[in-house]
C-alpha cells in the first residue's frame, strides 16, 4: 500500500508514456529516455520485464495494471497516486502498454494531473491496432478493400457500453475490437445482424509482437464455434475485415518464429545494457 507523505514544496512531473504492444525495440528513442529518468515508474500489466529493465537501478517500479475479473487498482486510486508522488517532487514514469491516449485512460489521468496544478506531459506509443496487425501481415488499410480502420472497445465501464453496430458495419473499415475474446460471440452475432457477411474474415491475434506471437483466422459466422474448440491466450485483439486475408500471402507469423534466435539475442544485449 502507497503511503502518502508531506508534499515537497517543488512539484515533480509526471510522464505519460506508450510502451509500445510488447516487443522492447518498438519503444521510441524518447520512451527510454523517460524510462531511465523517472524516480518512479507506475506501469500496466501488459508492460513487458525486458521494458521494465530499461530504467535505472534503484527505480521504484509499481504495478496498477488492470485484468479482467481479477481484483486491480482503481483508476481513482492510480490518480491520486500520481498527484501525491509528484507532491513529494518525484519524477513519475506513468507507463501504459501500447499508446496512452488509445484505451489507456491517459486523456482521463492527465485532465486529472492539470486540474491538482501536476506538469504532465505526453509520448505516444505504437498501439495494440497498429503493431500486432503488422507483424501478422494485416494491413489496417489496403487500395481497394478497406479505405479506412476503426478500434473498438468491447467493454466500457460497469460493461453498460453501447455500440451503433449499423455504423460500424457501413463504415466498411477493417475493425479491430480491444478487450474483446470473452465477447466475441457477442460481436460476430451483432455485426452480421446488422449485414456484414457471414464470410468475413477474422483474427484473433494473441500476445501480439511477442516471440509468442500467435495468429488465429477464422470467419464470422464461425467465430463462435471456433473458439469452442480452441483457447486463445490472453490479451488478444480481435480484427474483422477483407485485409485479414492478405495475411496468409504475407505469412508473417512464420517469419516471427524464425526470428526468435535474433529475439533472444536481442534480450541478452538489453539485459547487460541494464
Amino acid at each position: 500500500m502507497y503511503v502518502i507523505e508531506t508534499p515537497s514544496s517543488v512539484v515533480g512531473n509526471v510522464t505519460l508514456v506508450g510502451a509500445g504492444p510488447g516487443d522492447p525495440e518498438l519503444l521510441t528513442v524518447k520512451a527510454v529516455n523517460a524510462l531511465k529518468q523517472a524516480d518512479v515508474i507506475l506501469h500496466d500489466q501488459l508492460v513487458t520485464k525486458q521494458i521494465l529493465q530499461l530504467a535505472q537501478p534503484g527505480t521504484h517500479i509499481i504495478e496498477v495494471g488492470k485484468s479482467y475479473d481479477n481484483p486491480s487498482a482503481t483508476q481513482h486510486g492510480i490518480n491520486h497516486m500520481l498527484v501525491s508522488m509528484a507532491q513529494r517532487g518525484l519524477n513519475i514514469c506513468r507507463l501504459k502498454g501500447g499508446d496512452p491516449m488509445v484505451f489507456g485512460r491517459g486523456g482521463e489521468e492527465a485532465l486529472y494531473l492539470r486540474q491538482h496544478h501536476v506538469p504532465v506531459s505526453i509520448i505516444p506509443g505504437i498501439t495494440a491496432a497498429l503493431g500486432c496487425c503488422a507483424y501478422s501481415g494485416i494491413p489496417l488499410t489496403h487500395r481497394g478493400i478497406s479505405r479506412g480502420f476503426t478500434v473498438v472497445t468491447a467493454r466500457g465501464e460497469n460493461d453498460d457500453y453501447r455500440i451503433d453496430w449499423a455504423v460500424l458495419v457501413n463504415l466498411q473499415h477493417t475493425l479491430v475490437f480491444y478487450m474483446g475474446l470473452h465477447r466475441a460471440s457477442w460481436i460476430a452475432s451483432n455485426l452480421m445482424l446488422y449485414g456484414m457477411n457471414n464470410r468475413t474474415p477474422v483474427a484473433i491475434i494473441s500476445n501480439g509482437t511477442h516471440p509468442n506471437h500467435q495468429q488465429y483466422v477464422t470467419t464470422l459466422s464461425q467465430l463462435d464455434e471456433y473458439l469452442t474448440l480452441h483457447t486463445p491466450p490472453m490479451p488478444s485483439l480481435i480484427v474483422v475485415g477483407e485485409t485479414v486475408s492478405i495475411s496468409e500471402n504475407l505469412n508473417m507469423v512464420n517469419e516471427l518464429d524464425q526470428s526468435s534466435a535474433a529475439t533472444s539475442l536481442y534480450n541478452e544485449q538489453l539485459e547487460g545494457m541494464c
